[in-house]
């Protein structure tokens, strides 16, 4: 009886996977009789040397674990970032209060921003300001201690706060001047060893007071915030101050750390006894 071959009449073969398995090491002969393809390749038929579908499925799996590995330290990255943040937020929480309900110090601290071009103070210093002026009017603070930078000959932020306070009614006596303000680090450590200042609020911008508060405490200033929202105002610049926070934390926490000196400290002015003293105006 002739058998019909199943190649040749067209039929399917069987799947791989309904095939028996040939004996180890060797390789199921052709149709024809001869040696099969597999038998002149290394490891073919099941041997030693297969390189069969499983190994070159797992390829694509390999090239994926630099990528994940990659990925887990971009996140990890990130929320290590964040948890300086976080712990600025966190930590000032219960000292930062709206001019109305801010407990009262003697000094109101205002830290330096922009000068405009024509000798004004930008439109996030004049609220600073506007603040501390609120808070002397309301009684909250005695005096006010505006610490700024005035690095340059054209450029004085000291004299431009102490000027706007002037023009906004606040006596000229209850007003002292930081001129090496270079930084919120500097403004604190220097109010607190150059001007003896041992309690005050911190007035600035929402996204910068939290970590206004926590350096202050840092360099040893029982200190209270109060803050200006300028988000309706600017709100690109309060947006980008939210953004820039978040790397002047790590920063800050280095310096909470470490502690350093400021650019310029010098010796004791009594500028802020003698605003604490006069009478006003």
């Amino acid at each position: 009886m002739t058998t019909s071959d199943p190649a040749a009449s067209g039929a399917s073969a069987p799947d791989d996977a309904e095939r028996e398995p040939s004996a180890p090491g060797r390789a199921a002969p052709a149709p024809d009789g001869s040696p099969g393809d597999g038998a002149s390749e290394p490891g073919a038929g099941g041997g030693p040397g297969d390189t069969g579908g499983k190994t070159r499925s797992e390829h694509p799996e390999r090239r994926r674990r630099p990528l994940r590995r990659l990925a887990l330290l971009a996140v990890c990255a990130v929320v290590a970032g964040f948890l300086p943040f976080v712990w600025q937020v966190a930590s000032t929480s219960g000292d930062r209060h709206t001019a109305e309900g801010v407990p009262e110090r003697p000094v109101a601290l205002v830290l330096g921003a922009g000068v405009r071009p024509d000798g004004l103070p930008s439109l996030l210093l004049a609220r600073r300001l506007d603040t501390a002026a609120e808070l002397y009017f309301a009684g909250k603070v005695e005096a006010v201690l505006v610490s700024g930078d005035n690095s340059v000959d054209h450029y004085n932020e000291t004299d431009t706060m102490s000027d706007y306070l002037v023009a906004a009614g606040v006596p000229e006596n209850r007003i002292a001047g930081d001129y090496a303000g270079f930084s919120t680090w500097d403004s604190c450590v220097r109010a607190r060893e150059v001007f003896g200042v041992e309690e005050a609020t911190v007035v600035t911008q929402d996204f910068h007071l939290p970590r206004a508060v926590r350096l202050c405490r840092d360099a040893g200033i029982d200190a209270v915030g109060v803050a200006d929202s300028s988000l309706e105002e600017r709100r690109f610049a309060t947006m980008y101050g939210w953004v820039r926070e978040v790397p002047a934390a790590v920063a800050a926490l280095g310096t909470a750390v470490f502690r350093p000196d400021p650019t310029f400290l010098g010796d004791y002015e009594t500028a802020v006894d003698d605003a604490l003293a006069a009478d006003a105006e």
